[in-house]
Order: C-alpha cells, then structure tokens, then sequence
C-alpha cells in the first residue's frame, strides 16, 4: 500500500497528517508513505522528524490587502498555482500512490486536485467546524470528506460525508505524567504548560512573560513555554521583567516544543489557542487548560472550540480583550490552587475526547481502496 499525505503550512494540518501516518503504519507495517509539503513550511523539519519521506512544492495564498507588496505577492501566487500543479503532478506520478490523503493548508490543493485527475482515490480530512478554504474547493473531487465534528457538514452539503473526529498521536494517548516529569526533570511543584502555536502569539507572550518572571523570581511553579517562530525577543522580554531565564532553572523556554506529548502528560495546567488539533490532545490527556482564542480566526471558530469545553465544565476561557499579564495570573492562580476543581476539569476534559479517531479515519481508508 502506497500512501501519499499532504497538508502543511502550521502544526494544526500537519500533526493530523503525521497521526494518521503514523496509525496506519502500526497496522500495515509494509505501506510506503510519501508526504507533499511546502518548501518553506515547517513540516520540512517535522515530517523528516516522525521518520518519514517528504517532497516539496512550492504554493502560497493570497493576500486580501490591495498594497503594492501585497499585490506582487499575488502576481507571485498566480504563478505558483500553476508551477505547484505541475510539481505535484511529476511527484505524483513517480510515487504512484494508491491512495491520496489531504489534511488541508495550501499545500493540500494542488496536490489533492492533480491526484484525483490521474485517478487516485483521495480522501480529505477537516479539522475545524468552520472548514478551510482549500478542503472546501475539493470536497467534490474526493472519495470521502471526514470531518471532525458534526457542526461542519453544513459546509459540505452536497458532498459524501463521515465524522470521524480528530486525529491524535499515538504518544498523546500513551503518555504517562509520572514518567513524563522524570524525563523532563520535574519536581512534584505545579507545572504550568503555555504556548500560542507554532508561530507564536503575541499577546499570549506578552501575558505569559509576566507569570513566567514571576515564577523566575519566587520558584512557585515550573514552567514550559514554547514562543514560536515570531516570538524570538520573549527571552529578553521576561528578563526585562526580572527573571534571567538561563538562571532558573524551573524554566523551560524554547521556540518550539517538540515534545509535546511528555510536556502534556506533565502539566497541571495549559494555557493556549483554541485551535482543533490542540483541545483533541487536551482533552485526550485530560488537561485543564486557560483557553486564549484567536481572534483573527475565519467565523472566530476558536472562540466557539473555546466555549464547547467551557460549557462542560473543562477548561476556563480568557478573551484576547481581557488577556493581559495580571487577568491570566489571577486565572491561572485560582485554578491551581483548588486541586478539587482542577480534577474535575481534567475529568470533564476527558469525557469530551473521541480517542478513537484514528481507528475510524483508518477504516474510510481501507473502505475506499475496498480492503474491507
């Protein structure tokens, strides 16, 4: 079985891609993977990082702006539609794929799109309950369109449908605080984990400086912060602030977090977005968490992710109006400091999870290529 996987541009497109790869090669041992990614997306380091072959093209979106830097850009973008066709398709062709699995990003529609004009069963899979724009153009070209709540079919009406929920790693799932703390070299003090996604946030960094300086200076919780792509002036920021990073050692700051399933398993707490991928790992794990939703999201999907944990009880939500350095210590605080309610919101979190995800999206996979 020859599996070809495309999706890209931010971790919320290619962990489903890497889970499902990663799912399907624990039951077929044998299958060959091939992912399609953007040449200058980041999962150019993460693909190659969970053991697997990936291949580039190159693809961009357009900018709504009408200023001459953003006009050049779509002068460029139009070019590479057309370049990014043709690439995907030699890719295509070479690989030989019996199947096509897009989860979504720029880089997911040419791909999907020359795939299922040579004949290669695709499938797409949605992360959110407001669909992107991409899986929303190809959900007529495939065989199947998994999506990962109920909310987003009205989206795809005309189109052959199955909820199947969303992707988690295997090492979400498996991960063991006790063991995770031991690894990381944790001691049994709260453990605070915060990031604003993979390209960092600034108003989450701005926010989370000021509890991180603070733990700096009095030791009361251990702390993991990942600050993203953008994020490269928070080490001095939190100093400026009073805590010398490199001089605590109960901080762990870093662009990126890597391990997310031993830095997960670890936490007593997270603070985040709102994004799909994350709340399925939160509430796989069972995570209280302080939700931070993006505000400069399409139909501000993330504020209602956001509010469906909110509503049950498992998680507490700080809007970006109401985000600033005190609001989320006073937050973070009073969750921290009732162990009675933090249990019930990891139990609450818990309830909400679909674990079984990947079990399902790997049975549309064996129902289109008729292995059932």
């Amino acid at each position: 079985m020859k599996i070809l996987l495309a999706g890209g541009g931010t971790a919320g497109h290619i962990n489903p891609a890497l889970a499902i790869a990663g799912y399907i090669k624990s039951k077929r041992p044998d299958a060959q993977f091939l992912f399609i990614g953007n040449r200058d997306g980041m999962e150019q380091r993460l693909v190659p990082q969970a053991g697997f072959e990936i291949k580039s093209i190159t693809i961009s979106g357009f900018k709504r702006s009408l200023d001459p830097k953003s006009m050049l850009e779509n002068a460029k973008t139009v070019r590479r539609t057309f370049t990014s066709s043709a690439e995907a398709k030699k890719i295509i062709k070479e690989f030989q794929p019996d199947i096509c699995i897009g989860t979504g990003g720029y880089v997911s529609g040419p791909v999907v799109r020359e795939a299922a004009k040579l004949g290669v069963p695709c499938i797409i899979h949605e992360q959110n309950a407001y669909p992107g724009v991409t899986n929303k153009m190809l959900a007529k070209r495939v065989k199947k369109v998994m999506l990962a709540v109920e909310a987003a079919k009205p989206y795809f009406k005309d189109a052959p449908i199955v909820v199947t929920g969303n992707p988690v790693r295997g090492e979400i799932l498996t991960a063991d605080k006790k063991s995770s703390r031991a690894k990381l070299g944790l001691d049994q003090r709260p453990v605070v984990l915060s990031f604003g996604g993979s390209l960092g946030a600034r108003r989450i960094n701005e926010a989370v400086a000021d509890l991180i300086a603070r733990s700096g200076k009095d030791g009361r919780y251990q702390h993991i912060h990942a600050y993203g792509k953008y994020g490269g002036d928070f080490p001095e920021l939190v100093k400026e602030k009073g805590a010398d990073i490199e001089n605590c050692p109960n901080l762990d700051i870093r662009p990126y977090i890597d391990n997310m399933s031993e830095c997960m398993a670890a936490a007593d707490l997270v603070i985040c977005r709102a994004g799909a991928i994350t709340l399925s790992e939160i509430q796989a794990m069972g995570k209280p968490a302080i939700l931070i939703p993006s505000p400069n999201v399409a139909e501000n999907h993330q504020y209602h992710n956001a509010m469906a944990l909110v509503n049950a009880g498992a998680a507490e939500i700080l809007e970006e109006s109401e985000l600033s350095g005190e609001s989320l210590i006073s937050k973070a605080d009073s969750m921290l400091q009732d162990e009675e309610t933090l249990a019930k919101f990891s139990e609450n979190s818990k309830k909400m999870a679909i674990t079984n995800a990947n079990e399902r999206i790997y049975s549309v996979v064996k129902q289109v290529l008729n292995l059932v």
